[in-house]
């Protein structure tokens, strides 16, 4: 995967219950260790330790004022994250290295003998759709079959063509024209 290094920072930071009341405080007001250590029943020490993390990423800044810093939520940096997080192009590259296929082949797997044919039809329709993705493949994009040429491919894969045949137009997969007399393959 090719990971955002920036983005799994934010998400390790924010990864922690204290820092996400710390982020709900901060996005009220402003506060100090000090404040924040009091609110939170937490150790001024505890409470530095995590906005530390959080100014890592550039959620929190400070401010001096008086003799304190002034924690405050940098809510332009996390508006940005959260559009850049949601985003499509990002969502798509997090699950870029991911065998969307996985689940169907693990399915044909239980479903199919060493031959290829089916043990059974299966009910649940998860696992039907799966199985009827991998059935489809035996047609050939683009080209018309005859109601007995999908039959004699469909009894390579199981007896009841005519339940495969019925599930692969439901599941659109594939298509028939009129009465059934031609059906070919939906890319």
């Amino acid at each position: 995967m090719t990971e955002n290094p920036e983005l799994v920072a934010i998400f390790k930071a924010l990864a922690d219950s204290s820092r996400l009341k710390i982020v709900g405080l901060l996005a009220q007001q402003p506060y100090s260790v000090e404040q924040l250590a009091a609110l939170l029943n937490l150790k001024p020490s505890t409470v530095s330790h995590h906005l530390a993390r959080l100014s890592e990423v550039g959620l929190v800044s400070a401010r001096a004022e008086s003799y304190y810093n002034m924690y405050s939520l940098e809510k332009a940096a996390l508006e940005k994250t959260t559009r850049r997080i949601f985003s499509s192009e990002e969502m798509s590259v997090a699950v870029a290295d991911i065998d969307m296929d996985a689940y169907d082949r693990k399915v044909v797997a239980d479903f199919t003998r060493s031959d290829g044919s089916l043990k059974t039809i299966p009910a649940q329709r998860k696992k039907l759709e799966a199985v009827l993705r991998h059935v489809s493949k035996a047609f050939e994009p683009g080209t018309r079959y005859s109601e007995k040429q999908v039959n004699e491919i469909l009894s390579r894969f199981h007896d009841d063509t005519a339940t495969l045949r019925r599930e692969l137009v439901g599941s659109k997969l594939m298509q028939r024209a009129g009465g059934g007399g031609e059906y070919w393959r939906v890319e």
